[in-house]
This record gives C-alpha cells, sequence and structure tokens, in this order.
C-alpha cells in the first residue's frame, strides 16, 4: 500500500510540473520577414529560451509558439496569504498578507 501511495505521489507531482500553459500566434503578412513580435518585441527566428514575459518560444516564419515557464499557485491558504509575480524568478511567490518577507506553504500549481 505504502508503494501505491509513493507512486500515486510521484505520478501527480509529475503532472503537476509538465502542466504548462501553451499558445500559438499566427504571424501576419509581411511581419515575420526578421523574427517573431510578441507582445511589442521582435524576437528571432528560432528556439526562444525566455522572454521578457517569462514563456519559452519556438519562432518560425509562419507563427510564434510559446509555453510558460512558470505555474500559477492554487492550493494555499488565501486568507492569510497572497501571491505575488516575480519577474527576476519567473514564478510566483506566495507570501504572508501582513508580512510579506515570510513565505506561505503551496501544496498545488496549474499551469
Amino acid at each position: 500500500m505504502k508503494s501505491f501511495l509513493a507512486f500515486l505521489l510521484a505520478m501527480g507531482i509529475t503532472v503537476t510540473l509538465g502542466d504548462a500553459y501553451c499558445f500559438t500566434k499566427i504571424n501576419k503578412p509581411g511581419e515575420s520577414d526578421k523574427g517573431c513580435v510578441l507582445n511589442g518585441k521582435l524576437y528571432p527566428f528560432g528556439h526562444i529560451s525566455r522572454t521578457d514575459d517569462c514563456y519559452r518560444c519556438s519562432c518560425t516564419q509562419n507563427q510564434i509558439s510559446c509555453c510558460s515557464l512558470f505555474h500559477t499557485p492554487v492550493g494555499y491558504n488565501k486568507e492569510k496569504c497572497k501571491i505575488v509575480f516575480n519577474k527576476r524568478s519567473c514564478n510566483y511567490d506566495v507570501v504572508e498578507n501582513n508580512d510579506p518577507s515570510k513565505d506561505c506553504f503551496v501544496h498545488s500549481r496549474v499551469g
């Protein structure tokens, strides 16, 4: 029974970590001569490991496809804590409302 519970926990972690928010934007005709435009910034063709908005993208002449590098916290004490996006780490910090220097425990996130 313990092995089965450990397996379920491992699978839950794997599924959670693999669930990123993704999207594709089709380039307008003539827009893609030098790369792909995303949120007003031009990115070169090829793989983009991290955009200014914390996405990993692939840019071609036809489209740009991106997936988030962050996961949004959903399982935390919403009365005691708040979420703050940390653009430097591309992640959400969950901190206490009354003392933002203290982290809160997060038990689940979604992409």
